[in-house]
């Protein structure tokens, strides 16, 4: 019997890891290298999927996976799609952002998830706030230096091209920009207009990769799902600016869009069992819970499937490994059934829309080419 009522689930289908071998964000940021520097140490995308040019300004719609374009105001974003792609696993914003700042898979990069355990702090942390899981101050490593050297910023840097990141000004100089931008120039925004204008202006110079954060559809969805019109005006205002950006590009510059991940409302909440919480040393987003003890025998009557440590590994990448990788992946993990969120002592419970595992609707992105 399942807890409190909760409706029955067929059995979870294999997961389909992503394709970090040519079919994956990863590979568009490789690609975009190549074509500005003439070399990457990733590997591309096939060479028709991204237009040769002078400058990109890539876009990345946070929370607009693939399936979404389907929405009726999304047609502008649908009519510049090309293709779709897998982000990362888990399918949640820090890894895949982390993979586009390197062009590495997370194996390699080695910032696991959402919340994920760091051992040099003896703890799990929130990567977006850089705090401890259930709040704390912000833990005391080097950020400037989490991800390996070179990332994909300094390696366009080393060869004569300047990066650009269009972020919110209040992420400005955050342990999360640290992370993320070092060797980047950080143009910082306030208003949807100064965002786009500083994108457009630019992208404009040749010899640049411009990447440009909108988080306006995952805050929707999260908070309010996609049958809200919240949901709907948000995904209304990402493709009035996408129009808008395709409409004011250079010549000579090229628009990509993409996300770091789709996203699913929950049906169902599922609070873990104490005890199994206890046990595990439980963390992440819901619909994917890491442990760092092996709780398969208590996870019995849970709508979700237990997944042994060496195949969740496996969804980080297979190629270059990060030195501390074993030391970050967990011994198992609890993967939620369709339409379920799984639920910590520190999970945020007001949340509607959700992301995280590797269903098609969390896994497949977008892959949108806008020239004027």
């Amino acid at each position: 019997m399942f807890p409190d009522g909760l409706r029955s689930f067929p059995t979870l289908p294999p997961m389909i890891s992503p394709d970090y071998d040519g079919g994956s964000i990863v590979n568009l940021m490789a690609s975009i290298e190549e074509r500005l520097a003439g070399t990457t140490p990733g590997t591309i995308l096939s060479e028709a999927k991204i237009p040769a040019a002078a400058s990109y300004l890539v876009v990345l719609f946070d929370g607009l996976g693939d399936g979404q374009l389907a929405h009726e105001d999304a047609a502008p974003l649908a009519q510049s799609r090309t293709d779709a792609l897998d982000t990362t696993f888990p399918t949640t914003t820090t890894t895949a952002l982390a993979s586009l700042a390197t062009a590495a898979a997370p194996a390699e990069h080695g910032l696991l998830g959402y919340e994920m355990w760091l051992p040099e702090a003896n703890m799990a942390v929130n990567t977006i706030h850089w705090t401890p899981v259930g709040g704390g101050s912000v833990v005391d490593i080097d950020f400037d230096a989490f991800l390996p050297s070179p990332n994909l910023w300094e390696r366009l840097v080393a060869a004569g091209l300047e990066p650009v990141t269009v972020q919110p000004s209040n992420f400005m100089g955050s342990p999360m920009s640290r992370v993320l931008y070092r060797g980047c120039r950080y143009e910082p925004v306030d208003t949807y207009e100064d965002w786009l204008e500083a994108a457009v202006t630019m992208a404009a110079e040749p010899g640049r990769l411009v990447f440009a954060y909108f988080g306006a559809v995952d805050v929707a969805a999260h908070l309010k799902g996609q049958d809200s019109d919240e949901y709907r005006g948000s995904v209304r205002l990402a493709a009035a600016l996408w129009e808008r950006l395709v409409a004011r590009m250079a010549p000579e510059s090229v628009v990509i869009g993409t996300a770091d991940h789709g996203h699913v409302d929950a049906i169902d909440r599922v609070k873990l069992p104490k005890e199994l919480q206890e046990a595990g040393e439980v963390y992440g987003g819901g619909r994917v819970i890491f442990a760092r003890n092996d709780v398969s025998q208590m996870a019995g009557g849970l709508p979700a499937r237990w997944v042994d440590g060496s195949e969740v590994a496996t969804w980080f990448g297979t190629g270059g490994r990060h030195p501390h990788l074993d030391d970050r992946v967990p011994a198992g993990a609890l993967v939620a059934n369709d339409g379920v969120r799984l639920l910590h002592k520190h999970s945020d419970k007001r949340l509607i829309g959700v992301h995280g595992g590797l269903s098609e609707a969390e896994r497949r992105v977008p892959l949108l080419i806008g020239q004027p």
